[in-house]
């Protein structure tokens, strides 16, 4: 990730359960954490005066709830559900929130949340914000690859497959010789056949990690490098 920071706010009812994220948040190196807030109301009272880049939400609030507040906001910022139920997750990706934590936070989960976060940030205001790219050769002539569109990158024999967005770009090359091309604090080798776009990874266990809703395999002795890579280096 570039030197991108967000600016955020926290809406959470509980002063104690309020506490413990905005001491997550403000660890954080690419968050700016510029208010909280007791209740949803209030917050969405000073969103109007202020420029805020993603807001962590409580659903539970009495009153006010936090559905209630997404649904009062006409142009709402990038919204990251923390709740201390699993109850709501579905509920809350039809209001496209950015994704959804459940408490007690755990800090790796947590830091790719935030990766998703800033990879979104950085697609919306991509004409503000000059995009890496390389350029490749394919089909015999040359293309450029954005590199934060590439999700994964697969070995095809001789080849490697690109797997972008919106389209799959194939390349003669060997997995190391591409993957040299790469940065390697933005992606990383997790099996002999795969290098993963560490930004776009959404969940991961013991043996696969999950892109895009896909299922990609993880080798055993890459899991810990893996878990390295995903926590944000202050």
């Amino acid at each position: 990730m570039k030197n991108t920071k967000l600016k955020c706010i926290l809406i959470d009812d509980s002063t104690v359960q309020r506490r413990a994220v905005a001491k997550i948040i403000k660890e954080h190196s690419k968050l700016d954490l510029i208010n909280e807030y007791d209740n949803g109301l209030d917050a969405k009272k000073d969103i109007g005066n202020n420029t805020v880049d993603l807001i962590f939400l409580d659903i539970e609030m009495p009153g006010f709830n936090g559905f209630d507040f997404l649904e009062s906001m006409e142009h709402k910022p990038q919204v990251i559900v923390v709740s201390g139920s699993p109850n709501y997750a579905m509920k809350a990706f039809d209001y496209d929130v950015t994704d959804y934590l459940q408490k007690p936070l755990d800090k790796t989960r947590f830091d790719v949340s935030i990766r998703k976060a800033i990879s979104k940030f950085e697609l919306e205001n991509a004409e503000e914000i000059e995009l890496e790219y390389i350029y490749v050769n394919s089909n015999l002539k040359k293309t450029k690859l954005f590199l934060n569109e590439i999700l994964w990158i697969e070995a095809y024999g001789d080849y490697v497959k690109v797997i972008s967005i919106e389209k799959k770009t194939l390349i003669l090359s060997t997995m190391k010789a591409f993957a040299k091309q790469l940065p390697k604090e933005k992606f990383l080798r997790i099996h002999k056949s795969y290098t993963v776009n560490l930004e776009k990874i959404e969940n991961f266990n013991g043996s696969t990690v999950e892109i895009n809703e896909q299922v990609i395999p993880l080798s055993r002795h890459k899991k810990e490098a893996l878990i390295k890579a995903l926590v944000v280096i202050e």
